[in-house]
């Protein structure tokens, strides 16, 4: 297993998503995945599920320093005030004194930008907060929380998997030296049905999904974020750090990918993508 740290906030390069996952068995599921390896755990207000993650983290014998967590806010709660609040109650919920990554889940049709990162930075400052990130920003939204943040953007969030074309923003987030967290890495499980996908797992005698997951780290400043509610897939998962896909490999998953293979994109949220 070789996970690497990404980025400025020394991000994992793996993590283990929580998204949709049962609340009664998520505990289980957060402590298996860290006693297989994963150091780094993905939650968000928007999964209902901070609780059920907090009480995976306290079943663990993993230290709370050797660990990474992420939180998001949805911008219901961008408002100054409201997002301290929002984040204090994150940190109630997830039985911790503090977050290594908070990202603002979706960018706000109307709190300006820069009024929410003011708070990011305050929550920062207080020691609540380790690192910023957005989450389903344009390049635009993510420059400008880039020059409101008072330290580095850690991250942008973003769908991501073979089957969308996100070339631009991956670009654009590596010139600024901005990690890219990929969630959904899997499409949603479409990835097992694809011919090019297995073909290439066929050949390294794995799972698409895990070729999928290789695709993603083979870019520099690159996380993946899968998620499983299989505890036989977790040490599967962490096995695709150790793939070693060819040129001719990685160029033939890039080919797959188009505008059309966006899956997540909720009509109240999502912005006019890039």
């Amino acid at each position: 297993m070789s996970i690497t740290l990404i980025g400025p906030a020394q991000i994992p390069s793996l993590g283990f998503g929580t998204f949709q996952l049962e609340q009664d068995t998520l505990a289980d599921m957060v402590a298996a995945a860290l006693s297989e390896g994963f150091r780094h755990i993905d939650t968000a207000q928007a999964y209902e599920n901070e609780e059920q993650v907090g009480e995976g983290l306290r079943r663990s014998d993993v230290r709370r320093d050797d660990l990474f967590l992420t939180t998001k806010i949805l911008p219901e709660h961008f408002s100054p005030e409201a997002f301290i609040a929002a984040a204090d109650a994150s940190l109630k919920r997830l039985g911790t004194d503090y977050v290594d990554l908070l990202l603002l889940h979706w960018p706000s049709k109307e709190v300006p930008i820069a009024d929410t990162i003011d708070a990011l930075n305050t929550l920062i400052a207080a020691g609540k907060v380790r690192h910023g990130g957005v989450s389903n920003f344009t390049m635009a939204m993510v420059d400008q929380a880039q020059s409101a943040l008072n330290t580095p953007l850690a991250a942008n969030q973003i769908e991501l998997h073979p089957l969308i074309d996100q070339t631009r923003m991956i670009a654009h987030l590596a010139s600024k030296g901005i990690a890219v967290e990929a969630y959904s890495p899997l499409a949603q499980g479409k990835v097992m049905e694809n011919a090019t996908l297995r073909d290439i797992a066929a050949a390294h005698n794995v799972g698409p999904a895990q070729i999928a997951l290789a695709w993603i780290l083979t870019r520099p400043l690159s996380i993946a974020l899968p998620r499983t509610a299989n505890k036989n897939r977790l040490a599967g998962n962490l096995r695709a750090t150790e793939i070693m896909l060819s040129a001719e490999e990685v160029a033939r998953i890039d080919a797959l990918g188009t505008a059309e293979g966006r899956l997540v994109s909720p009509e109240t949220l999502a912005p006019e993508w890039d």
